[in-house]
């Protein structure tokens, strides 16, 4: 009945799963975990080659060669914010010509209080991935004009946003990935429970889109889950929740959900899952500071003492007893 965790990594190609494994272990733990961690490892399904095995991973915090980053950077802020002010305007041309009542007019309808024009705009500079602090904050004059839409135009936007920026998350939503992504990660959870991990506690840990993956297989087979973290995770945002198989809830099963976020990472944009996600004494939101060069990686959301000190404590010792 020991301790067991398993990891969902998030978008973009990965290195082996156990190169992956062992780099999140020894920074969550010190050392590597052995049996007793595993990760669901769904990269291939999008990716046929994995990342070289000294090759640091870009949505990881690690840098690429320029010649690559040539090939595969995302558009400029400058062109991002083009293409906002473009799909802003053809969503409310849409908008105006539906009947009235259908949606609700523009400004109106659920979670239309959430102003996506920033969003877009933000989610432009972590596609430049920058690699400083700094840059227009969110609001800041020079941007497109922030405007409230009903959330069918909001989805539309979305949608638009991720295949023209986050390939992955595209897939994954839109390009019918989203089934053979959850099975993996269902796999890796029920074999975490056979063995010596049957009956022990188990954590949960998924990183950015793999914090989404995580949830919906959570919600959608509940299971026994004494812990569940999510680090860098989109969660929170509005226009997420609104592609989500169900409304945002804590999964049945979950005892305690710990969700930590830098304030400068943009893919999790908004800080806190507990206002939207109930019951909320289940959720608790941290803050940490995150030392990749974009603020996103996830091993040093890993490092961050609100995600050690509890997955630490529900394995006890048994990570002093792997370096034995």
């Amino acid at each position: 009945m020991e301790p067991r965790i398993v990891y969902v990594h998030g978008d973009g190609n990965k290195p082996r799963e156990e190169v992956l494994t062992s780099q999140w272990d020894s920074a969550l733990f010190g050392v590597d975990m052995g049996s007793a961690s595993r990760m669901a490892h769904w990269a291939p399904l999008l990716h046929p080659e994995p990342l070289p095995d000294g090759r640091a991973d870009p949505l990881d915090g690690g840098a690429v060669p320029a010649e690559e980053t040539r090939e595969s950077a995302p558009a400029s802020v400058e062109a991002t914010e083009e293409f906002v002010a473009r799909t802003l305007a053809e969503a409310r041309a849409e908008t105006a010509g539906r009947a009235a009542g259908a949606e609700g007019a523009p400004g109106t309808g659920a979670g239309s209080d959430q102003p996506l024009a920033g969003w877009l705009r933000d989610m432009g500079y972590l596609a430049e991935a920058l690699a400083q602090d700094g840059g227009p904050p969110v609001g800041a004059p020079g941007g497109p004009e922030a405007r409230l839409l009903p959330s069918f135009a909001r989805t539309r936007l979305f949608r638009l946003l991720v295949e023209h920026t986050f390939k992955d998350v595209h897939a994954y939503f839109f390009g019918g990935a989203g089934a053979a992504i959850r099975d993996v990660v269902r796999q890796a959870l029920d074999q975490a429970r056979e063995g010596a991990g049957a009956g022990g506690p188990l954590v949960v840990v998924g990183h950015s889109l793999g914090s989404i993956v995580a949830y919906e297989v959570l919600a959608e087979e509940p299971r026994d889950v004494d812990l569940f973290v999510t680090i860098g995770s989109p969660l929170a945002i509005t226009e997420i929740q609104d592609v989500l198989a169900g409304p945002p809830a804590v999964p049945a099963g979950v005892a305690v959900w710990r969700n930590a976020s830098d304030l400068r990472d943009l893919v999790a944009l908004d800080h806190t899952l507990r206002p939207e996600y109930a019951p909320v004494h289940l959720v608790t939101d941290h803050l940490v500071l995150n030392t990749s060069g974009n603020h996103h990686g996830a091993r040093e959301y890993l490092a961050t003492g609100p995600v050690r000190e509890p997955v630490r404590a529900l394995f006890g010792g048994l990570a002093a007893r792997q370096t034995g």
